[in-house]
């Protein structure tokens, strides 16, 4: 696979969005900030978010929708790469942002559900009828972890649910072609859940005592991050330390493709045949675009 480097100097890149001129616009979580990318490599600030931008998508109303995890890493610098460290004692949890493109104006839409405060809200896909599926990744504190879920929420800030409720470290999330599947992607397992769709906005009791069901455990130590699906079904994770993209078949069966950073975040498609795939290279602040074997599943909205 021809790998070509897009940009770099970016503030720990996630959440791109392929657009429709040809430009990818991704959050920078370090930065604080969302940042469009042109064809050519030159960068420029769309909106400042504050906090921790971590997924961004495109509503139906042509929005840029985040999911602000509020500031949840202290950052490292680790023989010259940048690592999210420890959750930050001022960190106060997250939101769900709202972002219109041309005039950089941020509003929040959610910083709480059912009472409780959203902690690291992480990534983020929309369905069909135009609301949001989204992660909260938790956070890491001195006495333990603070278990994330994952949530449905109508973008116009009336209506958020709990579907999923103390998973470990949930990160990428995406549909099912059919939308009958929502992915989770745990980070810390190295896990790919697939959980059922039993009705709008509503998952389907797991299997046993399991939340959903297993795809696959990646093995030894990997760790799973932020997550694309292809048209034809198989779901491209973003891999940690053994850095690139692993995609899972619906069955089980995985492939890897290596990327030049242990700590690859995110994957988008674009193109005119959803083949041009844009891999945020997140330690290093590079964005990576390559062609991939397959076409990219086409998402409802975009700009």
């Amino acid at each position: 696979m021809d790998i070509e480097l897009v940009t770099e100097g970016l503030e720990f890149p996630e959440g791109p969005i392929a657009m429709n001129d040809g430009s990818v616009i991704l959050t920078e979580i370090k930065g604080r900030r969302l940042t469009r990318v042109k064809p050519d490599g030159s960068k420029e600030v769309v909106a400042e978010t504050g906090g921790g931008p971590n997924g961004a998508a495109i509503g139906p109303d042509g929005a840029i929708y985040v999911t602000n995890n509020g500031g949840s890493f202290e950052w490292l610098d680790v023989g010259g790469l940048c690592i999210p460290g420890p959750t930050p004692a001022s960190h106060t949890g997250g939101s769900i942002q709202r972002v219109d493109i041309a005039s950089g104006k941020v509003e929040t839409v959610y910083e709480s559900c059912e009472g409780r405060r959203l902690i690291g809200p992480n990534d983020l896909v929309f369905d069909k009828a135009g609301n949001i599926w989204f992660t909260d990744h938790g956070c890491s504190t001195p006495e333990g972890r603070k278990f994330g879920g994952v949530y449905y929420a109508k973008p116009d800030g009336g209506s958020i649910s709990r579907q999923r409720d103390h998973i470990i470290s949930p990160n990428g999330i995406g549909l099912s072609p059919d939308e009958k599947v929502v992915y989770v992607a745990d980070t810390n397992l190295g896990r790919l859940w697939a959980f059922d769709v039993e009705g709008p906005g509503v998952l389907a009791a797991g299997p046993g005592f399991a939340p959903g069901r297993v795809v696959h455990n990646l093995q030894g130590y990997q760790l799973l991050d932020s997550l694309a699906v292809e048209a034809g079904g198989k779901v491209c994770v973003a891999t940690i330390i053994n850095g690139g993209i692993t995609a899972f078949d619906p069955d089980g069966t995985i492939e890897h493709y290596a990327f030049p950073d242990v700590l690859c975040t995110n994957i988008c498609f674009g193109g005119a045949d959803l083949r041009d795939a844009w891999v945020t290279a997140s330690s290093t602040g590079k964005l990576y675009k390559c062609r991939w074997p397959r076409p990219g599943l086409k998402l409802n909205f975009n700009a």
